[in-house]
């Protein structure tokens, strides 16, 4: 490929590739958090002398299996605080909008440099995209007596939080040098990525990094663990923080299958991701977000129509037996409502009712629940159902089924392009001014938390309302019932 023009950042130079779009690739923007700097916060990267090579993909960071999703870096490792820019070869006067992108993978997982989320298309149609390696797993969210005892802030677990919070600070520094506007960051992400855009609004540490959100399927709004119990947790992993220090990291990643569950629950909250420790995170999310203790920013969530279906094949429920001691692990005493939601009557129909259960509980839910509760104060607030089959199959879309929609980046028939085309406007059309609606893009009215209304992304874009309204009613009175 042809080198694209060499660029200046505060802490060096970088080469990148292409013409139409310029690519810069494997940009630290924090120090390699390795050595006596595992389980700190993110600490500003040395400058460096000579042109950085901005040609390839950092490493992920450590994790099991992200490999063989679709990632183009060139293996795992501790250093892998490293983002990537796609920017237009021509940008317009003021700088372009800035599309700040963070992966899921139950923050056990997640890359940067997936092939789905490569940004050619995004900047082909003028803004830059920005996608952000951060820790996950044990690396990124242990929580520890004595790591609470070194800090400074007497807190610990929140390390692979506080690298998105160092990026979109570095994207605030450095983003005009590419050709961006930093007064138009738009932080984005799906499932975890998602749940780390919505924490970043309650996030006094986040104040000021950003402009607006999209929440794409986002993890949230589900009882934060709190940092004794998540200390507890990581005690697992030994006492003495010098020999933790020292563990390889391979054998430490054998560490998140001693924290995690292996089938998660539902409704309890879970220790190896953000968590409350009183200083990134000083409240539960859903108090911060009913007490207005957020950024009022402009915000898109939504939803995909089958959230739960990507997840059963690996939920061990298969009978109307093994069903009822689902449903009744997950909601207690409550188990005789949830299961006139989540029950069956024969076993053909468990799988079913394993992924309604599934994806109301940990995706559908907290998008609703975050339009309800962001709309009070923004009136710029959008919410979407993603609804679309694709054109090979029949099957309602699954978690995550929506990002190459979003990027423009699957193998689509014209039926589907179209889709594409309209969710890529729509998130560029918000980029820039805080509204999705604008040429190219189907006609979205703003959230009303009385309709319940959303657009629907499907073969047409008609507008809904009260999708699944009844189990996550059930949820919220669920929840409430134990606040």
């Amino acid at each position: 490929m042809t080198t694209a023009q060499t660029v200046r950042i505060a802490s060096g130079e970088i080469s990148g590739t292409g013409t139409d779009v310029r690519v810069y690739r494997g940009i630290p923007y924090a120090a390699p958090p390795v050595g006596p700097l595992r389980w700190r916060p993110p600490q500003p990267v040395a400058a460096w002398s000579g042109v950085h090579d901005g040609s390839q993909f950092g490493f992920d960071p450590m994790q099991l299996n992200e490999p063989s999703r679709g990632s183009l870096a060139p293996g795992t490792s501790e250093d892998c605080l490293t983002l990537n820019v796609w920017a237009p070869a021509t940008v317009p006067a003021g700088g372009a909008p800035v599309l700040v992108w963070f992966d899921g993978g139950g923050f056990i997982a997640g890359s940067g440099a997936k092939a789905r989320t490569d940004g050619e298309r995004f900047a082909k149609l003028g803004a830059i995209l920005v996608t952000v390696n951060y820790r996950v797993g044990v690396f990124g969210f242990l929580a520890h007596p004595a790591l609470t005892a070194e800090s400074p802030q007497h807190a610990s677990g929140n390390y692979g939080f506080l690298d998105a919070v160092a990026a979109l600070q570095w994207v605030r520094a450095n983003v005009a040098a590419f050709g961006g506007d930093p007064a138009r960051v738009t932080a984005f992400g799906e499932s975890a990525g998602g749940a780390v855009a919505a924490l970043l609004l309650i996030s006094p540490l986040a104040r000021g990094t950003f402009d607006q959100v999209i929440l794409q399927s986002p993890g949230s709004f589900r009882p934060l663990c709190p940092l004794a119990d998540a200390e507890t947790a990581g005690r697992v992993v030994g006492d003495d923080l010098t020999a933790m220090r020292a563990i390889p990291a391979d054998e430490l990643l054998a560490m998140n299958a001693k924290i995690n569950p292996a089938v998660r629950g539902l409704t309890i909250p879970r220790p190896l991701r953000p968590i409350i420790d009183g200083w990134a995170i000083d409240r539960d999310e859903v108090d911060a977000f009913r007490s207005g203790a957020f950024a009022h920013v402009p915000t898109i969530v939504g939803s995909n129509a089958n959230e739960g279906g990507w997840f059963t094949a690996n939920i061990p429920v298969k009978t109307t037996d093994k069903l009822r001691d689902y449903v009744a692990q997950n909601f207690g005493d409550d188990f005789d409502e949830a299961w006139t939601h989540y029950g069956a009557a024969a076993d053909t129909d468990v799988v079913r009712a394993v992924g309604d259960a599934f994806g109301d509980a940990q995706f559908s839910y907290g998008a609703r629940s975050l339009a309800r509760e962001i709309v009070k104060r923004q009136h710029k607030t959008f919410r979407y159902l993603f609804t679309h089959a694709g054109a090979h199959t029949s099957d309602p879309p699954v978690h995550s089924d929506d990002i190459t929609y979003v990027f423009g980046t699957g193998t689509f028939a014209a039926r589907d392009r179209r889709v594409s085309d309209a969710m890529m406007a729509a998130w560029v059309h918000f980029a820039a001014t805080g509204d999705p609606n604008g040429p190219g893009a189907p006609r979205w009215a703003p959230y009303d938390a009385i309709a319940d209304n959303y657009l629907t992304f499907g073969d047409d874009f008609p507008e809904g309302a009260k999708w699944r309204l009844a189990p996550l009613e059930f949820i919220e009175r669920f929840y409430a019932a134990r606040a």
